[in-house]
């Protein structure tokens, strides 16, 4: 029997159908699933956790890996499904869980893997950005729909670069795992979607607070794109000679700038 029969049969059993305000579009290919395990498996992770385990694909899968594995899930069928079979499931919103405390309680460095809920996609990889390394969150294996991955891995002046790839870049080292089309999924979501890695950038260093200033700061930054980056920041002192150090003049946009410069612009006047 095929993985993807097997992974229907499982939802026939549980009398559960997907549902739509979950984002549930279960991921059954096998050769979408085999590269998303072999990248799971690389380097040294010594716990795992994995959002949204739904119908298993991947947690059939990771749990055979070693390092110990805790799920994250919303749907209460499910949660009861893989806490019957003795896993450790946190049965919650993963927006709403309390990241420090779980990685806290984690075997260190921690590895996340998730088909993501589309609608909560953007949000979380900001809000696990900000995590501080210290809590040990070191990779993350994501799925996303493909304009969203385009939109993390843009870089500057593209048509796709904002503040969810400044964020994202700054923090992380992101690859392409793997391309997924609809027929990857039951049900088919109308879009294409794209798996990507992350791997902690150890030079952005800033603590929780930092963090979440740093946040705030990306956010004015692109408050009103089309007008001058200095404009939007309040003309703080030092910023144009930043800039000047940097090749742009005060006339310069937001957009114009690598991660990397926001990041020592941030440095710069803060």
């Amino acid at each position: 029997m095929s993985r993807r029969s097997q992974l229907l049969e499982r939802l026939n059993e549980l009398s559960a159908g997907p549902k739509r305000s979950l984002g549930q579009n279960f991921l059954v290919a096998d050769h979408v699933i085999e590269k998303i395990i072999d990248a799971a498996s690389e380097n040294s992770a010594q716990s795992l956790i994995e959002i949204g385990p739904g119908l298993g694909a991947l947690t059939d899968e990771l749990k055979t890996l070693g390092p110990p594995l805790t799920l994250i899930e919303l749907d209460a069928k499910f949660a009861a499904y893989w806490r019957e079979r003795g896993l450790v499931v946190v049965e919650a919103d993963a927006l709403r869980v309390d990241w420090p405390k779980l990685l806290e309680a984690q075997p260190k460095p921690t590895r996340l893997v998730s088909n993501l809920p589309y609608q909560i996609a953007a949000s979380l990889v900001i809000e696990l950005s900000l995590v501080p390394e210290t809590f040990g969150l070191d990779s993350m294996i994501l799925m996303f729909q493909k304009e969203v991955a385009q939109r993390i891995a843009a870089r500057e002046s593209s048509e796709h670069y904002g503040l969810l790839s400044v964020i994202t870049q700054v923090f992380w080292q992101v690859r392409t795992v793997s391309e997924a089309g609809p027929g990857d999924f039951h049900p088919p979501p109308r879009v294409a979607s794209r798996m990507l890695g992350f791997q902690r950038r150890r030079p952005a260093a800033l603590d929780a607070e930092q963090a979440q200033d740093f946040l705030k700061f990306v956010k004015l930054a692109y408050s009103q794109r089309r007008k001058r980056l200095l404009k939007n920041l309040g003309e703080p002192e030092g910023a144009g000679a930043a800039l000047e150090s940097m090749g742009f003049d005060n006339n310069a946009r937001i957009e114009q700038l690598s991660p990397e410069q926001v990041l020592a612009l941030y440095r710069a006047i803060r």
